[in-house]
């Protein structure tokens, strides 16, 4: 279930997890660290235990088919991706470089998207370990705040009620309490 995260099917699966790891990744430790949130520590634990959780449902639904294979850190970097998105969730994601939407509005079609194609099922992509891995990341993080620092939800539950479809620049509640608070 862990050494499935460290082979790809080819470079760009490869270069494009790498790629969205490092931004979202980076972001997630530092407020992880700045937030008291156990750090560098919390931090590997999201992704070794996301690439775990994500990978869990397609084991228990092909554990009969011996020519399946499900490879990739795609559950892991979701499970990041949707701890970044508690922290800022109007901020905004540009997909494909080029669609300005915000974190949330992402999230919901993110969600959307893999179930629908994991109901497909005809396409090379294990949409499940996507789409657990990113209920992995918010819960594991959700479950982080509420042990540690349980003061940060009224800030998490502020930003949510500023909507925002395409995204905003201005730093969020969350995070202006935990600079402002370390």
């Amino acid at each position: 279930m862990i050494t499935s995260g460290f082979l790809h099917a080819d470079w760009m699966h490869l270069i494009f997890n790498m790629f969205t790891l490092y931004f979202f990744g980076k972001n997630v430790e530092i407020i992880f660290s700045l937030a008291g949130l156990g750090g560098q520590i919390a931090y590997i634990a999201l992704y070794f235990l996301a690439l775990i959780a994500a990978d869990i449902p397609s084991y228990l639904k092909h554990n009969d088919d011996p020519n399946y294979r499900s490879l990739g850190a795609s559950g892991a970097v979701s499970a990041v991706i949707f701890a970044s998105i508690i922290f800022s969730p109007w901020s905004s994601i540009y997909l494909y470089g080029a669609l300005k939407i915000s974190a949330t509005v992402y999230a919901v079609l993110y969600i959307i998207y893999c179930i629908y194609m994991g109901k497909r099922n005809q396409d090379n992509v294990n949409h499940d370990a996507h789409l657990w891995g990113s209920v992995f990341g918010f819960v594991f993080t959700l479950i982080l705040i509420t042990v540690l620092r349980s003061d940060l939800f009224p800030y998490i539950l502020e930003d949510l009620k500023k909507f925002s479809v395409f995204g905003s620049n201005e730093l969020s509640s969350a995070l202006e309490y935990i600079l402002t608070t370390r």
